[in-house]
């Protein structure tokens, strides 16, 4: 293998685990498993939500207790259109959500930017700033 082809698949590799790391985001995030939604981000990652794109919580204790000060609720979050672009050890990533909310919530599109970033546990965000692509009337 060609170190060139190396470099290609070390790419596909890493736009594949980003892809995993956006997918089981919203796989935690439904099982209201925020230990689990916390640890995706560096330490002094951060966030908003699609609902208050301009609002960023930062840092991952932060984020954690803001998931935990949330009233319970049942979601289901489908994820799609992810486009991932990795240079080295950094990445960039833009996905659409379609979020449904139980009981009786009419459901959200938005779209998330991520920055990421590779560290020794894996691909982690950096920053993932969402935004709702039809905001409810």
């Amino acid at each position: 293998m060609t170190p060139h082809d190396q470099a290609e698949w070390r790419t596909v590799l890493a736009e594949r685990a980003i892809e995993r790391l956006i997918i089981g985001y919203a796989a935690l995030n439904d099982a209201g498993d925020w230990d689990g939604v916390a640890a995706l981000y560096l330490p002094d990652g951060r966030m908003s939500r699609p609902t208050a794109p301009h609002v960023f919580i930062t840092g991952r204790e932060a984020i954690l207790a803001a998931f935990r000060a949330r009233p319970l609720r049942t979601t289901r979050h489908v994820v799609a259109n992810i486009r991932v672009t990795v240079e080295r050890d950094v990445a960039t990533a833009t996905s659409q959500i379609l979020l449904f909310t139980a009981p009786g919530s009419p459901p959200l599109v938005g779209s998330y930017h991520d920055r990421l970033a590779q560290t020794e546990d894996g691909w982690r965000f950096a920053e993932r700033a969402g935004s709702l692509d039809f905001p409810p009337a």
